[in-house]
């Protein structure tokens, strides 16, 4: 088997696997941030849960629909119409959505640090939902416009042997076409990874700022204080997550200029793997593709409190707990109850009770 095929074979394990992970994956961190507690600001739990339900659709409408199907059957359904214009404006919906949440998270936090009277306003619930609704809303009605780069046309194939004719959703070689892609690259890719870089620097610069503005003991006293807390692991799942998503998506921008600004030509065979960047520009789609699946174990290695809930849930520990606090309330007010008619007591003890774990 030569290496083109051993690349193709990789494709065909690889999509089904991704999808098989990702859409359960990002299904239960949904559950996880909508039904469970673990330390975030009511802001970045919905900031995420509206993350996780867009990188849902796109591992619905890319890698399942489209790239599982294309490696694994001759004749996918978007190959006709109206599929072949649908497809195209929900998978730029999605890739959309997916970026500029990042996006307009990482500036949020970034206001929200900076500024006092925007965290007043950017943390209530109710805006939040609002920024996350029309951030999807516009992402889809860009998307619009790619329902049209992509035309049926007439393939012959020979398989085993025999010469067939068949649909094919291809690319329109159109003026159009060309700068609604060179568009659509910038707005998913190129400008969301450029901001998220630029406020993440700018975090960083006011995390140490503020470091310096107070001794070693001030900032373990700042640190004592929940909202603190809160915003310190928000901020670090938000660059982790931001991070990873720039390091995913940039190889994918690259070889596209790459293959948009040199090889933008009718001869050029995006399907010829004996070409050094037709291999390379799909290990890029493989790694931004990959960024739609990854959030799930990103929050289990930045946040020991999303961990906690994650094994109490899957081992049914929560509802143990809960049992298990109710009886020993229970029983103290008994204890108590039960005790209150001795009420002379010869040698009063004060107690003080240090290091409280507070349960939710």
């Amino acid at each position: 088997m030569d290496g083109a095929n051993i690349f193709v074979s990789i494709q065909k394990v690889y999509y089904p696997l991704l999808c098989a992970m990702g859409i359960p994956a990002n299904l239960f961190t949904f559950y996880m941030l909508c039904f469970r507690k673990f330390g975030m600001s009511e802001a970045a739990v919905i900031y995420l849960s509206f993350l996780a339900i867009v990188d849902t659709l796109y591992v619905v409408w890319v890698i399942l629909l489209d790239l599982s199907l294309t490696f694994l059957t001759l004749q996918p359904f978007w190959h006709s119409h109206p599929w072949c214009g649908i497809m195209g404006f929900l998978q730029y919906g999605s890739l959309y959505s997916s970026s500029w949440i990042v996006v307009v998270f990482t500036i949020e936090r970034y206001l929200v640090l900076s500024i006092t009277s925007a965290k007043q306003r950017f943390t209530r619930a109710r805006v939040t939902l609002l920024i996350c609704t029309t951030v999807v809303l516009l992402s889809h009605l860009v998307s619009v416009p790619m329902s049209q780069i992509n035309i049926v046309t007439p393939i012959n194939f020979t398989v085993d042997g025999q010469n067939l004719t068949l649909p094919r959703c291809r690319y329109r070689e159109a003026v159009y076409s060309t700068a609604l892609v060179w568009v659509t690259t910038f707005l998913s890719g190129g400008i969301p990874i450029i901001l998220v870089i630029i406020f993440n620097g700018l975090i960083a610069y006011h995390l140490s700022i503020s470091n310096r503005l107070f001794t070693k003991e001030e900032r373990r006293a700042i640190r004592g204080f929940n909202t603190q807390g809160v915003i310190r692991r928000t901020i670090l799942l938000l660059c982790t997550v931001s991070m990873v998503f720039v390091v995913l998506s940039l190889p994918r921008f690259v070889t596209y200029c790459i293959l948009r600004t040199k090889y933008n030509h009718r001869d050029f065979d995006r399907n010829d793997y004996s070409i050094p960047i037709n291999v390379i520009a799909d290990v890029a789609n493989m790694l931004q593709n990959l960024n739609s699946t990854t959030n799930f174990l990103l929050y289990c290695m930045v946040s020991r409190r999303f961990r906690q809930e994650l094994v109490y849930t899957l081992t049914c520990g929560a509802k143990t707990r809960e049992l298990s606090s109710f009886f020993t309330q229970t029983t103290m007010k008994v204890y108590t109850i039960g005790n209150q008619k001795d009420v002379t007591v010869r040698n009063p003890v004060t107690v003080v009770l240090t290091k409280l774990t507070q349960t939710q």
